[in-house]
């Protein structure tokens, strides 16, 4: 748990005492290694809160075997589903913790009665739990107003203020922070980002490991030199070079490209844009605010991933290298 050692020991600290809160709310921007911090902490309470650094558990540790199978029979994660049309659900659903004709599995409400069946404890994380509805939450935050002494809540949320107010009394709140460049680096590290640009990646992860790893997998370092390449071009090169853009955003798997790319040709030109001065900068802010604009909106509006690539890139040669 790189950077979050003192989230770490309060937890641990908490189930010390003997007397622990049943229902803990992970706090913090998206990225910061939350869900990563809820599934330790849960295989070191699966498996009876050992003594030891770090949420240590030992190498033979049946809760961390099961886990990693997924077939722990004391841990639940609510997470958004797929619907029946194969599309993932763009909220959890009632279904999943109560009872209802849609619901794919057993209900949270169904799998928390009776005792736990392989050890003391079970525990349910809730990943994200902005992405309930209310009538999700409400259901929920019956659960948390009539808790047992048996089960622990881990609700990761990335914008707490969209939670129901009754649902953040019910939690004690661990609040992340960013990392340091040095932490962020070391996360970074043990991951495989052969080929890619860690200075780069870390410039760019604003103390959130989970961002420069989003952006690697999205081929951040090839498109930062895609974007660099196309600033300044004469129409007639960068023509061809936006539309080899557009090419590659179009295609199968190029989601992630496209939305690494939303968010940095205007922070590119932005870039540009301050090393020039006079006229050249009014133009540069100028081709930045439409650049920005278009980016705001592709999303929302559904635009042709393809045609807002291609206009990004042509404003990015509009910029003076």
């Amino acid at each position: 748990m790189i950077g979050h050692a003192g989230a770490v020991a309060a937890f641990m600290e908490a189930f010390g005492e003997g007397r622990p809160h049943h229902a803990w709310l992970l706090a913090g921007q998206k990225g910061l290694g939350k869900a990563r911090f809820a599934e330790a902490a849960a295989i070191w309470l699966l498996a009876g809160a050992p003594a030891g650094p770090d949420f240590a558990v030992p190498d033979d540790c049946e809760a961390a075997r099961l886990m990693a199978a997924g077939s722990h029979l004391d841990f639940r994660r609510l997470e958004r589903t797929l619907a029946k049309t194969g599309k993932l659900r763009s909220e959890i659903v009632i279904g999943q913790v109560v009872r209802r004709q849609e619901s794919e599995g057993q209900p949270l409400r169904e799998f928390l009665t009776g005792t736990p069946m392989l050890g003391q404890r079970r525990v349910v994380i809730v990943d994200a739990a902005d992405d309930m509805n209310r009538n999700t939450a409400n259901a929920l935050l019956k659960n948390l107003e009539e808790p047992s002494d048996d089960t622990v809540f881990l609700l990761v949320s990335h914008t707490p203020g969209r939670l129901l107010p009754t649902i953040r009394s019910r939690c004690r709140t661990l609040r992340f922070s960013r990392l340091s460049d040095h932490d962020v680096e070391q996360v970074l590290a043990g991951a495989d980002l052969e080929g890619e640009d860690i200075g780069l990646l870390v410039a760019m992860a604003g103390g959130c490991p989970g961002r420069a790893l989003a952006l690697a997998a999205a081929g951040i370092t090839a498109l930062e030199y895609d974007l660099a390449g196309l600033a300044g071009q004469p129409v007639e090169r960068a023509g061809p070079a936006a539309l080899a853009l557009a090419r590659s955003v179009a295609g199968k798997g190029g989601e992630g490209r496209y939305a690494a790319l939303l968010d940095r040709a205007p922070a590119v030109i932005a870039q540009r844009a301050q090393r020039l001065a006079g006229a050249a900068r009014a133009d540069a802010i100028a081709t930045w605010e439409a650049a920005s604009r278009l980016a705001r909106e592709a999303v929302p509006m559904q635009l042709d991933p393809a045609q807002v690539a291609y206009a990004l890139g042509m404003h990015l040669a509009a910029v003076p290298a």
